[in-house]
């Protein structure tokens, strides 16, 4: 059995306290709100924080604002997002991202924060500690080589999130409240394209909300390919948001591919395809072929990575069928 290593539980009860805490105690400090990806990290020690930083107590993450645009606390779970019925009425697609999210167990405790900030992942990272050893651990954690791509100089394990996807293509921002005070950054900016540094937030920065902007108009989806039908990460997701004028030209369009890399890619050549034109069964298909071209997936996940590369093509292409009528 795994267990969990020595650690204290610190429960701040407002945003305020939970950056102190974390400004005290530096890098042994870990946030935790749900605690899906980090607690069965910490199992594996991939994660060992002499303190532990939990969020569930904090109003203010909890909180959901419907105006012209929504703002979810970061402290929303997962299925809460899935199934309110403003979530589903305005961003379909993101209630079906995050209902797509691992088991009904771990989306009643798993947050939508928490989704956005979840670790990369790797077959040669997320393992026990002695299988790790035994390999020579990874650059990831705690040895040189990323076992990857062994002559590289940094770590290829792939963005795993399925909530990221949808919220880049919908134009979401995140809220970021630290020691050096607050800022509001894109969804997109809040990734690097690096395996161990894949995110941009500063140490002891907090993500405490999501805005999403007004989306009249906007025809959504998302599509995730796993090995099974729930609990497995994506191995390919697709976010496509489009718009389209009344004679049905495509006005805007945005398509995010998940999983093919260490952080969730733009396919903007594919998108200006498709801006100025009527979404044709023969568009989609060129704009399929381009957009799969920046997908780089490895042997580092489930499934073999030419097999990856190809079924970004077809699932761009079925996500664009969808939100084109074509179906």
């Amino acid at each position: 059995m795994l267990r969990l290593p020595p650690f204290e539980y610190l429960a701040p009860r407002t945003i305020d306290e939970a950056v102190d805490i974390m400004g005290q105690y530096g890098p042994e400090a870990m946030l935790v709100a749900g605690g899906t990806d980090v607690y069965p990290g910490m199992k594996r020690r991939l994660f060992e924080p002499k303190k532990l930083v939990g969020l569930h107590h904090i109003e203010e993450l909890q909180k959901f604002e419907a105006n012209g645009a929504v703002t979810l606390g970061a402290g929303l779970t997962l299925t809460q997002v899935s199934g309110h019925p403003e979530i589903i009425s305005r961003y379909p697609a993101l209630a079906t991202a995050a209902g797509l999210v691992s088991t009904p167990q771990l989306r009643n405790m798993g947050t939508i924060g928490g989704n956005l900030c979840v670790d990369t992942r790797c077959t040669y990272y997320n393992q026990t500690e002695p299988w790790r050893e035994a390999l020579g651990y990874c650059k990831k954690k705690d040895g040189q080589t990323c076992w990857v791509a062994p002559g590289s100089s940094r770590c290829w394990a792939v963005a795993s999130s399925d909530t990221a996807p949808i919220m880049i293509a919908l134009g979401a921002s995140v809220r970021l409240v630290g020691p050096q005070g607050e800022r509001t950054i894109p969804v997109q900016a809040l990734y690097n394209n690096d395996g161990i540094e894949y995110l941009t937030k500063a140490a002891g920065e907090i993500l405490v909300d999501i805005n999403i902007p007004a989306a009249a108009g906007v025809k959504m989806t998302y599509h995730k390919l796993r090995r099974r039908g729930s609990f497995d990460f994506p191995i390919v997701g697709v976010a496509a948001a489009v718009k389209q004028a009344e004679d049905g030209t495509c006005t805007e369009a945005n398509i995010v591919l998940g999983a093919v890399a260490s952080y969730p890619i733009k396919a903007t050549d594919a998108e200006e395809m498709l801006v100025g034109q009527k979404l044709s069964e023969a568009l989609i298909e060129e704009a399929a072929k381009v957009a799969f071209k920046p997908a780089k997936p490895l042997d580092n996940t489930d499934m073999g990575h030419p097999y990856r590369k190809q079924m970004v093509r077809v699932y761009v292409k079925r996500a664009l069928r969808e939100v084109a009528g074509l179906n």
